[in-house]
């Protein structure tokens, strides 16, 4: 069961920006052909566009883990969780950002979440996660328990 769940969309500007392949390929292939550079710049766009949608990570909290983008972790190796926005936010992307750490960062989105990772065989400390509601996935993350005696290790092919 699905306790969160958000879509890192891009902001309508940065869909609107992309316009801007029109009048690039046209400028490259209107001289080889009128046909040929409406065509391809009409592809472009529609290309870019379908890959903006696509690559829009998902975050989900669920009873039994926390998703981010590929990448999972069981509830059960879920530590401390805070939620940060603004100066804060952008502190923890910066200067505290342990290089060890797993992150899906969006520049388009300013909160971010920090998860601890509780397992020792795991030597990634946190996840620093974008979200847009960074209160709403700490008490997503607290408030619903891991099921019970579900393996709490992580590999790296889990957070692919």
């Amino acid at each position: 069961m699905t306790v969160y769940r958000e879509r890192l969309w891009a902001p309508p500007a940065l869909y609107l920006a992309t316009a801007l392949v029109i009048p690039a390929s046209l400028l490259v292939f209107l001289p080889i052909s009128v046909t040929a550079g409406v065509v391809v710049a009409i592809a472009m766009e529609l290309a870019v566009l379908v890959l903006l949608w696509v690559l829009a990570p998902v975050v989900e909290v669920t009873e039994t883990e926390f998703r981010a983008g590929r990448a999972h972790l069981p509830r059960t190796a879920v530590g401390e969780v805070a939620g940060f926005t603004g100066a804060a936010a952008t502190k923890q992307r910066g200067p505290e950002l342990d290089a060890r750490a797993w992150t899906l960062f969006r520049g388009y989105v300013s909160g971010v979440v920090k998860v601890e990772v509780r397992d020792d065989a795991d030597p990634t400390p946190y996840w620093l996660v974008s979200v847009r509601h960074p209160d709403a996935v700490t008490r997503a993350l607290v408030g619903t328990s891991a099921v019970p005696g579900e393996d709490r290790r992580t590999t790296r092919d889990d957070r692919r």
